[in-house]
């Protein structure tokens, strides 16, 4: 695994030596880059953006975020195995301070992330198992996490059938190998 472009094109992602942690694949996460700054579905700048990697794991998205120019990341994770290999790579990116490590089980029902700003990119790269996404998708609406021209991309199977809040609007879904990747928009 490996950042794929921007300021450290090359630079090799730790993985984690763990199964219980499904690392975003490089030809995954170029596409999903890709759709970025090529849709014209959304109107996200990614050099202004600030975003939200929630399940961030070892990073791999929100690093090559920073590596691409985004304003911010702020990365989420509880797992304490995988939580050394994230710090481990963010330290490994020099020079690098516009990012927050928070260590939080976004799946507890008292989940909240007490942050000063809205996100113009959530990310959600939820285990394969989790079939609660929708729970997840109403807190972030009640946080009021998420720009008003912002999007939601979600990191699942190929084969889980998610519910959405109606506010949200799918308007990009592709399928790479086993991974299916939903790009929503906020429709309030």
């Amino acid at each position: 695994m490996r950042i794929i472009s921007g300021f450290f094109k090359g630079k090799k992602i730790l993985e984690p030596v763990d199964s219980r942690t499904r690392p975003l694949k490089d030809l995954t996460k170029e596409s999903i880059f890709n759709i970025i700054a090529h849709s014209n579905k959304f109107d996200v700048n990614l050099n202004t953006s600030k975003i939200l990697d929630l399940f961030c794991g070892v990073g791999s998205f929100g690093i090559e975020c920073l590596s691409r120019g985004a304003k911010s990341v702020v990365f989420v994770e509880n797992y304490e195995q995988v939580l050394t290999v994230l710090k481990k790579n963010l330290s490994s990116l020099k020079k690098i301070e516009n990012y927050k490590i928070i260590e939080t089980d976004i799946l507890k029902d008292n989940f909240n992330i007490n942050l000063s700003s809205k996100f113009d990119i959530i990310f959600l790269d939820p285990p394969y198992k989790e079939n609660n996404l929708e729970k997840i998708l109403i807190k972030i609406k009640n946080l009021k996490l998420l720009n008003k021209k912002g999007i939601i991309i979600i990191h699942r199977h190929k084969n889980t059938k998610d519910i959405f809040p109606s506010n949200l609007k799918i308007v990009e879904e592709k399928v790479y190998g086993i991974s299916k990747i939903t790009f929503l928009i906020n429709l309030n």
